[in-house]
């Protein structure tokens, strides 16, 4: 059993991520806090209670309040009540990290508006151990959170997203990934590279990686349960024409560096540095000398 440091913690709300599988990825402050804190806020009451009990954690009378999508507005005031009172408020997700397509976003914000203190104890989250299982590029990604249900309204999100230049991140429900995985290869192209992690840190955890069409059959012929996070990688380079690049770098080179604009516009256009960059060297010296 781990030894708890009990302690009194000023006012606030704590953000505490909770494991997304396995019990033993809770963190020792995590620990702390929940033993701590004088109000106790869950997503899922039961899970977190069950998740307190294997680490040893008894509430010893404090309350322990449900804040979820469907009953936030009526739970919200009791919370807010006991931060005005002076009280440490403990909020945890079902799994992994608070504010991560998570219910705890308006309390939050309410805590900051009546000026609060909000403390973000980080663990676990699913994204980003998804980002490093994947094999996909991770300098740079974008976390979409879901997709819309219907077809047309996933195939329109995913235009939008389309000409971004970073790893795109979703969560997806079992019973639509082979649908959302069909429509992303219609839209983002069927070679585009991918990778779909299940079950995360449990015991059937399975990432499968391949083309977009090609998993899009996978999961339409072998459906497969559990929590699912897909990943798609960036598009490729897109096709812009050197007027186009010069005419982006002369928009920017006013205000900022040779470097930096390069920086900016290579950036902004998906282009490599290095080709950005020799353009703009030759724009500064036509326009009397590089400012590097």
């Amino acid at each position: 059993m781990v030894n708890l440091n009990r302690q009194a913690l000023a006012a606030g709300i704590y953000l505490v991520a909770t494991p997304i599988g396995a019990a033993r990825d809770i963190t020792l402050r995590t620990l702390d806090i929940l033993a701590s804190a004088d109000v106790i806020a869950a997503e899922d009451t039961r899970s977190l209670r069950k998740l307190m009990d294997i680490h040893g954690i008894a509430l010893e009378g404090r309350p322990l309040i449900a804040y979820h999508d469907h009953n936030g507005a009526q739970a919200r005031p009791r919370l807010m009540a006991a931060l005005e009172a002076g009280k440490s408020v403990v909020y945890a997700s079902e799994a992994g990290t608070p504010m991560v397509a998570d219910p705890g976003f308006d309390l939050a914000r309410a805590a900051i508006a009546g000026g609060h203190g909000l403390i973000s104890a980080p663990g676990p989250s699913a994204v980003i151990a998804a980002l490093t299982l994947s094999g996909l590029p991770t300098d740079r990604f974008l976390f979409a959170g879901f997709l819309p249900n219907t077809s047309s309204a996933r195939k329109t999100a995913l235009r939008t997203l389309a000409p971004v230049p970073a790893t795109l991140a979703f969560y997806e429900s079992p019973k639509r990934v082979a649908a959302m995985l069909r429509d992303a290869a219609e839209v983002l192209g069927a070679d585009r590279p991918a990778a779909v992690c299940r079950e995360l840190t449990k015991k059937f955890e399975e990432v499968l990686r391949g083309t977009l069409s090609d998993l899009a059959e996978e999961l339409r012929g072998n459906p497969r349960k559990g929590e699912m996070v897909v990943l798609i990688d960036r598009a490729g380079e897109l096709s812009v024409n050197q007027s186009d690049i010069e005419q982006a770098l002369r928009a920017v080179m006013g205000d900022m560096s040779v470097r930096d604009a390069a920086d900016a516009v290579s950036h902004d256009l998906g282009l490599k540095r290095r080709q950005v960059y020799q353009i703009a060297l030759r724009l500064g010296a036509g326009d009397g000398g590089a400012d590097d």
